[in-house]
């Protein structure tokens, strides 16, 4: 893996791209359907769009639009507005410019409507990809690399294959100089001892202790954790039980700490991303946790390639970053092999060893980093949610990060 090199997109501030997008931003759910047109009309796989649907301030969606802004995978940016929202796109557009990427920005009211603000956006988002035909490619490595990892709709072979196998995978990316992280911490709800004799330093140590007891005060106080029909259906029991599968991917090299979301580590090796409200926002509703907030919260955190381990099955992709979604669900991946990149089930069949499994996963990553689309990305799948939360990044730990 230390040798693997693959070209990537060098970026005016230091970083490398495996991916060379447009990135569109609505920042009022008024101006959707005009950042929509946007896209559509480019006809271009390499522009697309995220956005914000609420109109009042939240902290929380502006951070992760500024770390979309910032991601290495990300060329240009134009920044969409209604004009009466408190999200401004002339702010996004100025962050996008300080970064040294092409960037613009309109307001729908200004520009005289729908029509017209599509036609003035489309023409920059053009003149913004024959721009971005130019940018200069550099040799990447796997040390340079950010994966990020989540699971959702998992089943029995979730922790004996699919997510076995990501954590494989993270061990070596980790060997390599590179940088891992994995999510859902209300996924880890039994696990608290083995997790925190896997900490790094006495500093991990106290991260991992405070961010697990405030997910399982989280889960207590909405009165609901992450197990849900389709695991029990799948052949899992309990919250305990689907833990000890989740948790597994994180691999079995030691957490260097806890990061909050739109925080990239700050340095190479293996990371918890604490995604839960803080305390005194604690109510279900504040957030709504499902597959594709916790991709972007992954991505976020600068994930260049985002993992879905799924044993029933899945669809989406991810914005931004390319999603490879893998399942050690045999039938799954027959059923579903137009959705699905990789299949962990041979090694519950004995036809493979978990060795000659991750090097397989390894070369699809390679590929993947190397410009070929992941089935999400082919389909044009590109799903996002950035919902009202409230995550500050000073309270108590980890150490806070500069947006």
């Amino acid at each position: 893996m230390s040798e693997t090199t693959w070209q990537a997109y060098a970026r005016r501030n230091g970083k490398k791209g495996i991916r060379n997008r447009v990135l569109v931003i609505y920042t009022v759910k008024c101006a959707e359907f005009v950042a929509q047109e946007i896209v559509r009309q480019s006809g271009d796989a390499d522009v697309e769009m995220v956005g914000f649907d609420g109109c009042t301030d939240n902290q929380y969606a502006v951070n992760l639009l500024i770390s979309l802004i910032r991601h290495p995978n990300i060329g240009a940016v134009l920044a969409v507005g209604l004009g009466c929202e408190y999200v401004q796109p002339e702010w996004l557009a100025d962050i996008a410019a300080k970064e040294g990427k092409p960037a613009q920005w309109l307001f729908i009211q200004r520009e005289g409507g729908t029509a017209k603000t599509v036609e003035k956006g489309l023409t920059w988002v053009r003149s913004a990809l024959e721009e971005l035909r130019h940018t200069p490619r550099v040799p990447m490595s796997f040390s340079e690399l950010v994966i990020g990892a989540e699971c959702g709709g998992s089943d029995a072979t979730s922790g004996l294959a699919g997510n076995v196998v990501v954590g494989r995978f993270f061990d070596a990316l980790v060997d390599a100089g590179g940088t891992a992280v994995f999510e859902e911490i209300v996924e880890a709800i039994g696990l608290d001892q083995w997790l925190l004799s896997r900490a790094a330093s006495e500093q991990a140590r106290r991260e991992l202790r405070f961010t697990y007891d405030k997910a399982l005060d989280y889960c207590r106080q909405v009165r609901q954790y992450s197990i849900s029909p389709g695991n029990f259906a799948g052949g899992l029991t309990t919250i305990e039980e689907k833990s000890m599968g989740a948790v597994i991917k994180s691999g079995s090299r030691p957490i260097q700490g806890v990061i909050k979301v739109s925080c990239p580590p700050p340095s190479p090796g293996l990371w918890l991303l604490d995604s839960t409200p803080d305390p005194s926002w604690m109510q279900f509703g504040i957030t709504n946790p499902n597959d594709n907030e916790g991709l972007m919260d992954l991505v976020s955190c600068g994930a260049h390639i985002v993992f879905l381990v799924t044993g029933r099955g899945n669809v989406v992709g991810s914005a931004v970053s390319p999603c490879i979604k893998i399942t050690g669900n045999a039938e799954t991946f027959a059923r579903m092999s137009g959705d699905m990149d990789f299949d962990a089930s041979p090694v519950l069949r004995g036809k493979c060893g978990m060795d000659e499994l991750e090097r397989r996963l390894e070369a699809l990553v390679v590929s993947v980093a190397a410009g070929s689309p992941a089935r999400a990305e082919t389909l044009g799948h590109r799903e996002f949610f950035i919902p009202y939360k409230y995550q500050e990044k000073q309270v108590a730990f980890p150490k806070p990060c500069e947006q």
